[in-house]
């Protein structure tokens, strides 16, 4: 009964969805049957060439994510620590992370081309600016009294740095990365649909031209699909890597 529970308002949706369809006041081009979008998702993962258009968008995104990651962790964990880092830093992201990087991709697109290296540039610009801002926020959240107690101990900077804030500092990290996890995915996708020829994004774009509607929203559910699994990956991680912490929130 959980798992109904769970999944009650998709099923009513989609429910709602095919008697739209089948009732015949709406055009199929603007409301295709959940049967014709299943035949173009079965399509879809049949064929070779079209799963290609889904491990491009895949690639750039998680190129573009990793990267963030890989330099967002320790740059925002030196801001949260390092005083005068904050003060040059902090005002420049909070004036700069409300401007939609998105804006900036013609620009990338004559830097880097039209191929997958701008792509992954703006997804990395994307992403790295919420994983700067929850690292560092995640680390200024350190408890003083547990470093301070650890130095008394005669632990160094680096046994400080591994054992209590890198710790501490990690579910605010992980927060970081499920939020940029899915703009990672939608900058793929937007860029894509801008200018490229390959993607998905490129894929759907190029079926609302043909005006098949169904394999444009076979594309979305993949689109979605991927987009589950990822976050899938990042919640598994978080729980092995943050073994110590309950789960510990209140439901009414």
């Amino acid at each position: 009964m959980s798992v109904v529970r769970r999944f009650l308002l998709v099923v009513v949706a989609l429910v709602a969805w095919e008697a739209i369809a089948r009732s015949g006041t709406v055009s199929p081009i603007i409301c295709p049957s959940l049967v014709a979008i299943g035949r173009e998702v079965g399509r879809f993962v049949s064929r070779s060439e079209l799963l290609m258009e889904a491990w491009y968008s895949l690639y750039r995104a998680l190129a573009g994510f990793l990267l963030a990651a890989a330099v967002g962790v320790p740059f925002g964990a030196a801001i949260g620590r390092v005083r005068w880092l904050e003060r040059i830093f902090d005002p420049f992201f909070s004036t700069t992370y409300p401007v939609p990087k998105i804006a900036l991709y013609p620009i990338f697109v004559f830097a880097f081309g039209i191929g997958s290296l701008s792509k992954v540039a703006l997804v990395f610009l994307e992403c790295l600016y919420p994983i700067v801002v929850n690292s560092a926020a995640g680390v200024r959240e350190v408890d003083r009294v547990l470093v301070w107690s650890a130095l008394n101990m005669g632990a160094s900077r680096a046994q400080v740095l591994r054992k209590i804030v890198v710790p501490s500092a990690a579910p605010a990290i992980f927060a970081g990365f499920r939020v940029a996890m899915p703009i990672a995915l939608v900058i793929v996708i937007i860029t894509e649909m801008i200018g490229s020829a390959d993607g998905l994004g490129y894929l759907v774009m190029v079926s609302l031209a043909d005006l098949r509607t169904d394999r444009m929203l076979a594309g979305v559910v993949a689109i979605a699909v991927i987009g589950m699994a990822l976050d899938a990956l990042l919640v598994r991680a978080r729980s092995r890597a943050i073994f110590w912490e309950k789960y510990g929130a209140y439901f009414v």
